[in-house]
């Protein structure tokens, strides 16, 4: 049974985040087998992740009800969420977001770095440091660089390059053994505050509001999760920034979708406003953007007493680069684990840095709610996408390789069984349906367009 190898990760989960009397005895592991075509053990993370989500879940509907729901967790529908985008569809049509830009290149001496340009600004950005006149001509200026040379130019200039590194590589880095001291979830009481009422309804999270500013997938998930729980989620986006609409679509649904401009006092001085009635805030942009507009944790708390701020970024609030942007797929380049067992390196057949993380970022959230309606306080949780890869390496070494993984991923029909079908606004889309099985999970709404809302409480 597969619950032999996911269960110790859970219970170690657990226990980083000082949760002793988590209600296990609910939790059932449906072992359906896996769905992932890799020999990275990420089904294993991604149950764990899943259950801890259900957990807290049931704890918060028993604190409101009194009720005791089980949890059940299904394999393969856990690893096949992991590539939540992969098997999304509108109108018939695979919608899956693919630059042909982004991606792996060989540079000098046999080294390889990984350009992540998805987005317009990126991609000129790398094109431009290249000195080159377009796409076409990247892979041969690359191969005249050192691939350092060119991961520290960009990131100086605030664009995404990643040296592809070995494990062993990464593991001398300075910035490694700093991420080492660090649970891969954070949950700190920073402040006083009254215990908050939990709001009226039947579902989890009824009641709890949250300003979710986030983009692209990890924290526009721990938004999903928390509002497939019940919560009003209220994404808040500005105008102009760039955005994948079939990311918009595969995290948006549940959410209210808001525009305001934080570069104006009025648009921070609404901002204000709806924090200070938020019992959640997610900060996934990139670190210190929120805070040079007055906008940070701390500020936040002052504004909502009683607050439960969720921080995610790429590489951790210490070490020498915590400040650094990134992605999953930049991450997965950064810390072997593109290289591992590769002559040539390749990402992961999924996205299990984005997704993990934002089931996680949704669990400490959780968790913290529940500690914040039993002692009172203002809450910090904090998490990385490189914390998340730090987690996935423990596992892997922890259980070994998946002996029993299938040769390629599944086809659309296969997993017919999981997908939902929903008119929208994009529309007609086809997407997998919430990974934890039960009633309250459902999707309240379906996704909408950023800025179709106004930036208000529902």
């Amino acid at each position: 049974m597969y619950e032999k190898r996911a269960l110790p990760i859970l219970e170690s989960l657990l226990e980083g985040v000082q949760w002793p009397d988590a209600p296990l005895d609910r939790l059932e592991i449906i072992d359906s087998g896996l769905a992932l075509a890799t020999d990275w053990p990420v089904t294993a993370n991604a149950v764990a992740a899943l259950a801890a989500v259900g957990l807290a879940t049931s704890a918060l509907h028993e604190c409101r009800t009194g009720e005791r729901r089980p949890v059940r967790v299904d394999t393969r529908a856990a690893g096949l969420a992991m590539a939540s985008s992969s098997f999304l569809q509108i109108d018939g049509r695979n919608a899956k977001f693919r630059d042909p830009f982004t991606g792996f290149y060989e540079a000098a001496e046999g080294e390889w770095v990984f350009l992540h340009g998805n987005f317009p600004h990126l991609q000129a950005g790398l094109i431009d440091l290249l000195g080159v006149s377009g796409p076409e001509d990247v892979a041969r200026a690359v191969r005249a660089r050192d691939a350092s040379g060119i991961e520290e130019e960009a990131i100086a200039a605030g664009l995404c390059a990643a040296r592809v590194r070995t494990r062993e590589e990464w593991e001398a880095e300075d910035h490694a053994r700093a991420l080492e001291a660090l649970p891969v979830l954070g949950i700190e009481r920073i402040g006083d505050a009254a215990p908050r009422p939990r709001g009226a309804g039947d579902k989890p999270l009824s009641g709890t509001r949250m300003l979710d500013l986030s983009r692209v997938i990890a924290g526009p998930m721990a938004g999903r999760t928390m509002a497939e729980a019940g919560a009003d989620v209220l994404l808040v986006s500005g105008p102009g920034l760039p955005s994948i609409t079939s990311l918009v679509v595969d995290t948006g649904f549940g959410k209210r979708a808001a525009e305001i401009d934080l570069q104006s006092d009025a648009g921070r001085a609404l901002f204000r406003q709806l924090a200070a009635d938020a019992d959640v805030m997610l900060d996934a942009y990139r670190p210190g953007a929120l805070d040079g507009l007055g906008l940070g944790r701390d500020a936040m708390m002052s504004v909502s007493p009683g607050l439960v701020h969720v921080d995610l970024d790429a590489f951790g609030p210490v070490g020498p680069w915590a400040g650094r942007r990134g992605y999953d797929s930049l991450v997965q380049a950064t810390t072997g684990m593109c290289r591992s067992g590769r002559e040539v390196p390749a990402n992961l057949p999924c996205q299990p840095l984005d997704y993990l993380s934002g089931y996680l970022a949704a669990f400490g959230a959780m968790l913290a709610l529940l500690r914040q309606s039993r002692e009172g306080g203002s809450w910090s949780v904090r998490l990385s996408l490189a914390g998340t890869a730090q987690w996935m390496r423990q596992t892997h070494d922890r259980l070994g390789p998946e002996t029993s993984r299938p040769e390629r991923g599944p086809g659309i029909e296969e997993i017919a069984d999981l997908l939902q079908g929903t008119d929208t606004e994009f529309g007609a889309v086809r997407a997998l349906r919430p990974p934890l099985q039960g009633p309250e999970w459902r999707w309240p709404s379906p996704p909408v367009p950023l800025g179709t809302n106004a930036p208000e409480w529902g």
